[in-house]
Order: C-alpha cells, then structure tokens, then sequence
C-alpha cells in the first residue's frame, strides 16, 4: 500500500459481542392495549374491545452486496456476512452462544464472537444495515474491510433503539475463501460537554452525509477543526458520503508502522460523492478528480482516491486500497 491513511479507531472496544452491534442512544416505545367486552340480553350481542398493538417492526434492509468496480469482492462478502450474523437476530436470538452458533455457520471460528465487543443482554431481537464495506487495507494475503453498520435493537419491553458502529474487520487469504482472523469493533466515546461549534454545523449540514460512528467522533469533541472546515467547504459543490472520520480505522496504515491520520481526528473518507460510489465504473472520472482537486485546495496535504493525479510531493495518490472511496488528510 503506498501513502495516505487507513486508520484504526484508537480505542477497540465495539458494540457486536455475543450478537450485539450498537450502543442504545434512543428509543421509542410501544404500548399495550386493554379490551372491554359489551354484553346484552340479545343472542347476536359478541364481546368487542380494543385489540393490542403489534409491536413496531423493525427495520430489515437487504444486506449488502458488493458492486462492479470491486477489487477481490468476495473479501469485503465475508467480512459483511460476518457483521451481519454478529448484529442481526430473530426474537429470543440474543446471547453469545447463539451468536456463536451463526457464526459457526458461516465456517468460521465461533471464539470470533467473543471478540465483538460489550454484550447487550437486554436486547431481545436485532436487525442490521450495512452501509457500505470500505477497504481499510488489501494486500496479496491480508486484508482490512470496515464495516459500516447501523443497528436496531429491541429490549424486553418491546422499546426500539437506533444506533450504529463501524467494525474493522481482518482477514487472510484461504481456501475455499478467505477467513476471518480477528475483529475491531470501534467505539467513540461519549459526546463532549461543548462540541465544537463547526461539529455542529457538520452534523446539522445535509449534504453531509454521516454513518452514525462518524457522528458519534464529531460530538466527542476529538476531531479537528482542519477536517471540520474542509467537510463544510466540500459540501458546497457537493454532497458527500462520509463513510469513516476518526473510529473504525487501524492505527496504523495497512501493513506499515506508519501512524495514520485518522484516530488523531485529522482525516476522514468518503465512498460516495452526490450520490454515486467512487468505486463504480460508471460514476465520472471527472466528478473524483474535482472532489479530490478541490480537497487539497480545501487544505489536505494527502488525498487519496482510485485515480493517480499531479501533484506536489505526495499530495495525491492511488493504491488498491482506496479505489473504493477518497481520503482526505490533514497534518494539523
């Protein structure tokens, strides 16, 4: 992998053991309902009353599939298949054994399980989006998808909540396909006292789009002014699809010792610019190369994407790695 960023949230901890993928932020309730019968002296009188509610429904997406432009697709398959057996369950489904049951039958290491963070016992069912898997690193026999997730879970008195994580996932080259080898579920902290005032006008901003651990990083308070500035300048041409900012990324980047800039908050990446995926052959060439233009004019040193541009020393490049989305890094 040559120059730029895959980072890795600083803080591994996650919100996908035994099954369960998402801190509870929200709920909304649901009620009960009692009946009253009517009686009379007439034989056709019958017993009416109000009928008890259904529980709300969760949601349930189709999981996610890679599309054309995708490089070793089935890497990023697996590694989605996995997340979503971890985060995803039928009613009464909850626990670790039952998550290690699904995982087992994916023909992968059941103790994968154990590696999916803090438990969430009281959620009685759950359902999983992913929305979108980004290369975090790929080399000829390794390799790190990043999951992006939202999850809806169910507690025991039929309340639902809305949350989401981003799960650094890695992977080595197997046969008949690749295996999981171990998981790194992100966690962002609680949300500062004071955000910063340009996190708010990011998170109030539409044509910013933000997977909820991208959120989550910006009203911690830990991402930088730099990549706060830059996202608002950007959101002016365009809309941006921000897959990762701070947590979900390894540390390092892929395959190097080299520190990355995002669990320092001074990056962040985006998979799909006004609406069309980078990584699709079909978007225009021309629509990423003025994003990943305008990002440096927008104050990144180091601008990542799927196609090679001039540049001053390493300003822009392309690897493997980010044909799928555009990095935007910042050194300060």
């Amino acid at each position: 992998m040559t120059g730029g960023d895959a980072g890795r949230g600083p803080d591994r901890r996650g919100l996908l053991r035994a099954g369960a993928a998402a801190l509870v932020l929200g709920a909304a309730g649901c009620t009960g309902g009692g009946g009253s019968q009517v009686t009379g002296t007439s034989p056709a009188a019958t017993p009416t009353g109000t009928p008890t509610p259904l529980p709300t429904p969760l949601p349930h997406p189709p999981l996610w599939q890679p599309g054309p432009g995708e490089i070793q697709p089935d890497v990023k398959r697996r590694a989605v298949e996995l997340v979503a057996a971890l985060g995803a369950w039928p009613p009464g489904g909850q626990g670790v054994e039952a998550a290690r049951a699904r995982v087992a039958a994916l023909g992968l290491p059941p103790a994968l399980a154990d590696q999916a963070g803090p438990p969430a016992p009281a959620a009685t069912e759950a359902s999983l989006e992913v929305i979108v898997a980004q290369y975090g690193g790929i080399l000829a026999d390794s390799a790190s998808v990043l999951v992006v997730c939202r999850q809806w879970t169910r507690g025991p008195d039929g309340s639902v909540a809305e949350d989401g994580t981003t799960v650094d996932v890695r992977l080595s080259r197997a046969e008949p396909r690749w295996t999981v080898t171990e998981l790194h579920p992100g966690d962002a902290g609680p949300a500062a006292a004071s955000p910063p005032t340009a996190a708010a006008r990011v998170l109030a901003e539409p044509r910013i789009e933000l997977p909820p651990e991208a959120a989550a990083d910006l009203r911690s308070g830990t991402v930088h002014d730099s990549v706060l500035e830059a996202m608002l300048r950007l959101a002016g041409p365009y809309t941006l699809s921000v897959s990762v900012v701070r947590t979900g990324h390894p540390l390092d980047v892929f395959g190097t010792t080299r520190p990355s800039d995002h669990p320092l908050g001074r990056a962040f990446d985006v998979w799909r610019i006004d609406g069309l995926a980078v990584v699709d052959p079909g978007t225009p060439r021309q629509l990423v190369e003025s994003f990943m233009r305008d990002a440096a004019a927008a104050g990144s040193y180091n601008v990542g994407g799927p196609v090679a541009l001039p540049g001053v020393g390493n300003q822009f490049f392309t690897d493997d790695t980010h044909h799928d989305h555009c990095h935007v890094g910042f050194d300060h």
